[in-house]
């Protein structure tokens, strides 16, 4: 399965995951395979930790490259964790032949962010065929449970007969 097949055909991102997450390093692979397909998204090195139908989560690591001058992770870090997995999220119920695009990126920062932050998307069911403006949520929190920060992404699909 190379990237070109879940280009073309998202849902094949729950396939993929399902491969690989059982194996050695396998949600690392996964987590490549993401940035590869989107290569901005890959600079923070985000690692998947659950993918399903309409459901994606993901990690970012505090480490001294995704951090700011006051010692926590970069409000642009944070935002390309919350656009990654909500991307996620919203393509894997998506079927071959369509294709979707973030048109709107809103981040409501809540607490300063440091330590390992895990964000969690759940996207809306697709209403069918069509080109459809989805809005997804992804909460992002700190290893305490406390929310951090709230991602609200509008993604534009183009979902085919």
């Amino acid at each position: 399965m190379a990237l070109l097949d879940i280009a073309s055909n998202p849902q094949l991102l729950v396939d993929l995951w399902e491969r690989l997450a059982r194996l050695p390093f396998g949600r690392r692979i996964f987590s490549r395979m993401v940035g590869m397909a989107a290569p901005y998204t890959g600079t923070v090195g985000a690692r998947f930790l659950e993918v399903r139908p309409g459901y994606a989560r993901a990690e970012l690591r505090d480490r001294r490259r995704v951090r700011n001058h006051l010692r926590s992770v970069h409000a642009v870090a944070l935002i390309n964790l919350g656009e990654a997995t909500t991307g996620v999220a919203m393509m894997s119920q998506v079927p071959a032949g369509g294709r979707g695009i973030v048109t709107g990126l809103a981040m409501e920062y809540r607490k300063k962010s440091r330590g390992t932050i895990t964000c969690e998307a759940q996207a809306p069911a697709l209403p069918g065929p069509g080109r459809h403006d989805m809005q997804v949520e992804g909460i992002l929190r700190d290893a305490s449970g406390d929310t951090v920060a709230i991602a609200r992404a509008t993604w534009r699909l183009d979902v085919p007969v």
